[in-house]
């Protein structure tokens, strides 16, 4: 969701742009190789790369009935009133004629829908701390009342349902992998509630790590596609007209600088959403920072290679290891690690229980750690 009054960095090119659905459009399911017999109730994924021949317009036309519009509604008893908090100010002048009234914000956001029953992607901060939730889908006469079927912080995903009464136009998931630096994309979404906005750029980089508030993203697509407030959660879409992405932040004081969550790391987890289960993700429970030349002549270390530890929390795994301040992590198994995002990698591509040996230096020694990787607490 794209608060007005909360963050303009989230914001989504909704680009509902894979008419698969539809048998009288250009972009057909033969063509994209989407498994055959599935069932229908289920998110559709192609098998196969796509052979890209369709326009934009073919694509925002056939994928625009699956793109939705996203309306949230957030109640908050903060105020701006400094004195209500003050209970100085309360004990002399009581409560009643001062009660603080619940502050109301709207939010508006995108998503698309995956399946024909009525399950909608999104990002989890479009619908983060909501009590309503509504989407408006085109050809309902009016918005639907959604429900949360599952969210995860980490990764900024959530899955809506919502209850048509009818079967609904889908988009399918297409391979991100297959992409590559210069191809083109389109988005179609909301930005400032303007409805099935078209955008169209190109993938600019892969594997973007971005940070966000308390977010660590570290696998992103940037594009150049226009993304503005109102577009989060919505879909990039390759050329046949399949999502390869989930818009999600734009670089606040740059120009043509977007960023999407891949399909490759939502399709790691959709089922478990689509579920309403927890995602498990491995954690090691340190602080990290990198290391300068000053730091590694303190240290007494030859190269600033390597994640220096700042804190360990208490009953993680990295304490239950016995890792301390000061130390600096060099490999994870036999992976080596030349910075702190070098060891977030490592272990967001681990597993919850999985046993690693670290190669650590304390002390200007090296030293072999085991550790038993955990799950990470939730947001």
């Amino acid at each position: 969701m794209v608060n007005w009054k909360r963050s303009l960095l989230f914001t989504a090119l909704a680009a509902f742009v894979a008419g698969v659905m539809f048998t009288g459009g250009t972009v057909l399911a033969g063509r994209l190789g989407l498994t055959g017999g599935a069932n229908p109730l289920t998110p559709r994924v192609a098998e196969a790369d796509p052979i890209g021949t369709s326009t934009v317009a073919d694509i925002a036309s056939q994928a625009g009935p699956a793109v939705v519009k996203i309306d949230t509604v957030l109640v908050s008893s903060d105020s701006s009133n400094p004195f209500f908090n003050d209970p100085f100010f309360r004990q002399f002048f009581g409560g009643a004629p001062f009660q603080m009234q619940p502050q109301v914000e709207h939010g508006i956001g995108s998503g698309f829908i995956i399946s024909k029953d009525g399950y909608i992607l999104t990002n989890e901060h479009v619908i983060d701390g909501a009590e309503k939730i509504t989407v408006t889908i085109q050809g309902q006469p009016k918005p639907l009342p959604a429900q949360v079927v599952g969210k995860d912080y980490s990764l900024d995903l959530a899955v809506l349902k919502v209850n048509a009464g009818q079967s609904l136009p889908t988009l399918t998931l297409g391979n991100s992998d297959s992409m590559r630096v210069g191809d083109w994309v389109v988005a179609i979404g909301n930005p400032y509630g303007l409805d099935h906005t078209v955008t169209v750029g190109v993938i600019s980089a892969k594997g973007r790590p971005v940070s966000v508030g308390n977010r660590q993203y570290k696998n992103l697509l940037q594009t150049d596609a226009s993304i503005n407030p109102g577009n989060s959660g919505g879909p990039l879409l390759n050329m046949a007209g399949q999502v390869i992405g989930i818009n999600t932040a734009v670089a606040e004081q740059a120009q043509g600088i977007g960023f999407a969550i891949p399909t490759s790391t939502v399709q790691q987890v959709l089922s478990q959403l689509m579920k309403g289960e927890t995602v498990a993700h491995p954690w090691l429970g340190v602080q990290m920072e990198s290391i300068d030349r000053q730091i590694a002549d303190q240290l007494g270390l030859n190269s600033t290679s390597g994640a220096l530890v700042v804190n360990v929390v208490p009953g993680s795994p990295a304490d239950d290891a016995g890792l301390q301040q000061g130390d600096v992590i060099v490999k994870f198994g036999d992976q080596a690690i030349n910075s702190p995002d070098d060891l977030a990698g490592a272990i967001s591509s681990a597993k919850v229980g999985q046993r690693v040996v670290l190669t650590i230096y304390r002390d200007g020694q090296s030293r072999y750690v085991p550790v038993t990787l955990g799950q990470a607490p939730e947001q």
